[in-house]
């Protein structure tokens, strides 16, 4: 079977604007996951890690290499890979069960049994006594639950997640976090996750990949075998921890690690 993801030679220049340089986003990236893979983007702001996620996702393209999604080439957006942003990007004037429906039926997957998958999927996120709420009525936390409930309800085998809980309060964040955790060890799908926090790329992630400063480059491919569930405040994590915050800022002195450490 082959990779569900295969990116090889990968490198994006974004042309130059009012007189400045042409940007040079990624250079040569290869990567390739299997499916059911966990893993987690890191690197320095500016690095290409949305740029990286945006090519896989359709939105924009490479300027040179390949990005296949089970051996074929990715030419826009697909009902294949679903998308979470950080900004939710719902539907402010439909219902929690309109956002539902429109995005089954944008990917062509709502049909008779599509109102008991919703039902289950919006039970199975917390939300289906909030079908009726209007997005500005939940929390971020209940709208990032929502923006994952529409992926689980088409059935993506691929989650894009770019810093979805970046905008999160502290404890909302850690309880998606584990939700995130739990849905990955239940479904399988194959998550790429950008994230700026050691911590959560730790936390979720069985994989780690560690991007250079623009053009972005991957400098570090680290499999995580932490055993789960994990925890922040072991000798081992924080090996981990030390070792990525090195690689990601060579220059970074860490000689004492806090739980709540991320880099921006």
């Amino acid at each position: 079977m082959p990779a569900i993801l295969d990116i090889s030679g990968l490198t994006k220049v974004f042309p130059a604007r009012h007189g400045r340089a042409p940007v040079h986003a990624l250079k040569h990236i290869n990567l390739m996951l299997d499916e059911g893979d966990f893993i987690a983007v890191m690197g320095p702001s500016g690095c290409g890690k949305s740029t990286l996620l945006n090519i896989v996702a359709g939105f924009d393209r490479q300027d040179d290499g390949t990005c296949l999604v089970r051996d074929r080439p990715v030419s826009g957006p697909g009902p294949d890979r679903g998308m979470v942003f950080q900004e939710y990007a719902l539907f402010p004037w439909m219902t929690v069960e309109r956002n539902m429906i429109f995005a089954m039926r944008a990917a062509g997957k709502y049909n008779a049994e599509a109102p008991a998958r919703i039902q289950a999927t919006l039970e199975r996120m917390g939300l289906w006594q909030f079908r009726q709420s209007y997005p500005k009525h939940l929390s971020g936390g209940m709208r990032q639950r929502l923006a994952i409930a529409r992926i689980l309800a088409i059935d993506s085998p691929m989650m894009l997640m770019d810093e979805p809980f970046g905008a999160l309060d502290a404890l909302t964040r850690a309880v998606l976090q584990a939700n995130l955790v739990e849905l990955w060890q239940e479904t399988r799908k194959t998550v790429l996750f950008i994230t700026h926090s050691v911590d959560e790329a730790l936390f979720l992630a069985e994989r780690v990949i560690v991007m250079t400063p623009r053009p972005g480059t991957i400098v570090l491919d680290r499999r995580i075998d932490l055993k789960r569930p994990r925890d922040v405040t072991t000798p081992e994590f924080n090996d981990l921890k030390r070792e990525i915050l090195t690689m990601i800022s060579p220059s970074l002195h860490v000689p004492g690690l806090h739980a709540d450490e991320s880099v921006i």
